[in-house]
């Protein structure tokens, strides 16, 4: 597919889907998919019934509209969490997406491929490159989907949440070719995220991404907490204290960079409430995602 036929094919996609109010689905890489080996026959996509798909090849966007006028210009990448090792798009994804559509920001559902030595060149930067790439996209079709590509950020879900602190923070590394086109997110939203490698990591995302005998100087490169500096964008992390998939001090650590940095952030932590639960946190009558719109509103997104 030449390059100007896959942009165009891009911006009619959505388009139809701002007029329509369907969803369709944005493939990243109309041209072929970047860091891939063949994908073998036993390697195919599947969604369960509670909506977690495993074993992507072929990443996509899929975009979620406000009803039409009144989108306010913001747009956000979301990330489903699943320990890189599936993506619990429902909860996590879609449901979230509409939430966001609620207060006038456009969402874009991000399917990444999980690592996975079967498909990529080197799975340790194949997610960050679908995030990357989902945000070149998106600021490289801001104009025509009426969105400011001042206005653009990232949130991840506990996995998902390493993927987009690690899009924050690596962000003058790309690990794409992103044609001149920033992929630096203006701000980042994470929930219960997995931050660190290092002694409080989620194992099972560690081991996922970057294998059983990381060196430790990968260990220190995904721990997104080292890499924080002044140019990280705003950042808005929430988690319950007696978390069990992913130990608290992921947010701490990563609240006291940002901090140390003078970078703006925000934290929010629940008393109770456990691992995975989306939106809504079940040990707590408050709402997170209200406190979310109220910091993004603040911060004039």
């Amino acid at each position: 597919m030449k390059p100007l036929y896959a942009t165009l094919l891009l911006m009619a996609m959505v388009t139809m889907s701002y007029a329509q109010g369907t969803a369709p689905v944005i493939p990243l890489y109309p041209d072929g998919v970047i860091n891939s080996k063949p994908t073998p026959a036993t390697y195919v996509e599947a969604t369960s019934a509670d909506t977690h798909i495993s074993k992507v090849s072929i990443p996509t966007i899929t975009p979620f509209y406000p009803e039409k006028g009144k989108a306010n210009g913001t747009a956000v990448i979301i990330c489903p969490g699943g320990g890189y090792s599936i993506l619990a798009s429902g909860h996590e994804g879609y449901a979230v997406a509409k939430e966001f559509n609620k207060i006038g920001i456009i969402a874009f559902v991000l399917k990444y491929r999980l690592p996975s030595d079967e498909i990529m060149v080197d799975k340790a930067i194949g997610p960050l490159q679908d995030a990357q790439t989902a945000i070149m996209i998106v600021r490289k079709n801001a104009a025509g989907w009426g969105i400011d590509p001042a206005k653009i950020g990232i949130l991840g879900f506990s996995a998902g949440g390493h993927l987009a602190s690690t899009a924050e923070t690596h962000f003058n590394k790309p690990v794409i070719d992103n044609k001149g086109i920033s992929v630096r997110p203006d701000f980042a939203v994470l929930a219960y995220p997995v931050i660190t490698f290092g002694d409080e990591a989620h194992k099972g995302s560690r081991v996922n991404l970057i294998g059983k005998t990381p060196t430790q100087e990968q260990i220190d490169l995904y721990s997104n907490e080292k890499q924080v500096t002044a140019d990280t964008p705003p950042t808005f992390i929430m988690q319950a204290t007696d978390d069990g998939g992913v130990p608290v001090q992921n947010s701490v650590m990563m609240y006291e960079a940002l901090l140390k940095a003078k970078v703006k952030t925000e934290m929010h932590l629940f008393q109770a409430g456990g691992h995975g639960f989306g939106l809504i946190n079940p040990k707590s009558p408050e709402l997170w995602f209200t406190w979310c719109a109220s910091w993004l509103k603040t911060n004039g997104f």
